[in-house]
Parts: structure tokens; C-alpha cells; sequence
């Protein structure tokens, strides 16, 4: 197993008496920048046959403990995790500024969704994942990955954002998309407002598309990370506009179960 951090250690050795979790990193690389992602799985699990598959898209701090952290829990509850590097292999950001340099240089264009294909060509490639039963899951920056990756017409069966940013759907999106969207949005969540999420509503009403919006009483942005209070201390910008919620936080990993229970069902007739 790869050595990694003293959290991630702890997080593992707590899960070993009842799942046989590997981690380990992956490097790769896409449009000539080197890449290295963090792949968990059980594997006793994994010896059965294979597993429904989810790539995990990182907030705009980059791929950090936070999110391997989620690979792993995710691999505890039986599937293929692959938290794929959206930034370039060992860049992480500590602070907003930088973060948001980093996240910038996607939004609104394509790149976005050739790097996440990239961290989804590795998930597939490892031979453990079905095919038919993969998803994307994403944190802020990682919610709005997702959906441009879901856009692109990637072959996902769903995707979850966490208080995410919103990226509607045009009528030519909504016609190749082939996965149901779950976004697990906080109530009190000032990166968006009501027009804002009504438009992005009403696009994929208009499309057709299978969703669901789910809202978090009392939540702000950033409500699944646990040191977002920390962030925001430190940055005074941040305060008030990120937080940590733990009741949003296991509502809506709860809400992202059942909804993998769905689309994951073996198929009838």
C-alpha cells in the first residue's frame, strides 16, 4: 500500500477489522500535464466481481487529505473510488486566491471536461469497475466538474454535486446526457441565488433530465467539509459565506446513497 498521511492512516486502520481497503496513487496525464490521482476499493469486495465505480472531483483547493478521505469512505461502503487530480500531480492550494487561479483556468471551457474524462479513462482502466455502473460525485469546484463532464456525454449513470456551483443545460446538453443529476445544495448557500438556481432549474426541466435538488436547512457553501470553519477563520473574507454543517453534511451523504441505490439496480427485464 502507498504510504500516505497520518489522517488517511488513522482513517484506514479504524476501517481494517471489517473491510480490506487498498489505496493507492495513480499517475497519468492529460494535454501534456502530469496528473496523479488517489484510487481506494475493498479488496474483498473486488475479488467477487466487479464494482460500480465513483470518480470524485476534488473543491478548488485541489486533491487534498479532505478528499481522499471521502475515496475512502466511499470504498468502505463497496465501491471503486478514483479521486482524480483536475490541478497537476503534488499541486494543492491553502489559500483563496490561489485556489481561485487554479479553478479559473476551467470554468467555461472545455478543458473542464477533458481533464475529468481523463480521471474517468483511469477509474475504467483499473478492470474493477463495471462499466454500466459508474458515477461522478464532486465538491464546490468538483459539483461543477461533474456536471460538465455528465454535459460532455460521458458515459455516467448519475452524478452528485456538493454545494456546487450551477451550470445549466442546453437543449443540445439535455439531448446526449445520459446521467441523473442529484445536487445537495445548502439553503443558506450565498454563491447562488434564487434566480440563479431557478434558471438552472428550468433548463433542465425544459430538457427533459432526470433530477433531483435537494436543499440543507441552515447550510452555507462548503457544508461537507469539516475544516471549512478553520478555512474561514483563517480567511476573513470566508466567513459566513463557507461552513461546515454536520447534520447537511450526513444528509446529504445519506441522500447520495439511496440515489446510488437507484441508479446502480440491476436492471428488469
Amino acid at each position: 500500500m502507498k504510504t500516505i498521511t497520518t489522517a488517511l492512516a488513522f482513517a484506514l486502520a479504524a476501517m481494517s477489522a471489517r473491510a480490506s481497503i487498498i489505496t493507492r496513487d495513480v499517475d497519468y496525464e492529460q494535454g501534456g500535464v502530469r496528473l496523479r490521482g488517489f484510487l481506494a476499493y475493498d479488496d474483498a469486495r473486488a475479488g467477487a466481481g466487479r464494482l460500480p465505480g465513483v470518480l470524485v472531483v476534488h473543491e478548488w483547493w485541489g486533491l487534498n487529505d479532505y478528499v481522499k478521505g471521502r475515496a475512502v469512505k466511499l470504498a468502505n461502503l463497496g465501491y471503486v473510488a478514483f479521486a482524480l487530480d483536475m490541478y497537476g500531480k503534488g499541486v494543492v492550494a491553502t489559500d483563496p486566491k490561489t485556489a481561485g487561479e487554479l479553478a479559473g483556468q476551467f470554468r467555461g471551457k472545455p478543458l473542464m471536461a477533458e481533464r475529468a474524462q481523463a480521471g474517468l479513462d483511469q477509474l475504467l482502466a483499473t478492470g474493477l469497475v463495471d462499466p454500466a455502473r459508474v458515477a461522478a460525485i464532486g465538491y464546490c469546484f468538483g459539483g461543477s466538474t461533474v456536471q460538465a463532464l455528465a454535459y460532455s456525454g460521458a458515459p455516467l449513470a448519475g452524478i452528485v454535486s456538493f454545494h456546487g456551483g450551477l451550470i445549466p443545460a442546453s437543449a443540445e446538453v439535455a439531448a446526449k446526457l445520459k446521467a441523473k443529476i442529484l445536487i445537495c445544495h445548502g439553503a443558506l448557500d450565498p454563491s447562488l441565488n434564487r434566480d440563479a438556481i431557478d434558471a438552472y432549474m428550468k433548463s433542465l426541466d425544459d430538457g427533459k433530465v432526470d433530477y433531483q435538488f435537494v436543499q440543507y436547512a441552515g447550510a452555507v457553501h462548503a457544508f461537507t467539509n469539516p475544516g471549512a470553519d478553520a478555512i474561514a477563520a483563517a480567511n476573513p473574507g470566508m466567513k459566513g459565506f463557507i461552513g461546515y454543517s454536520p447534520s447537511a453534511d450526513r444528509r446529504s451523504w445519506a441522500d447520495m446513497q439511496v440515489f446510488f441505490d437507484e441508479i446502480f439496480a440491476p436492471s428488469k427485464g
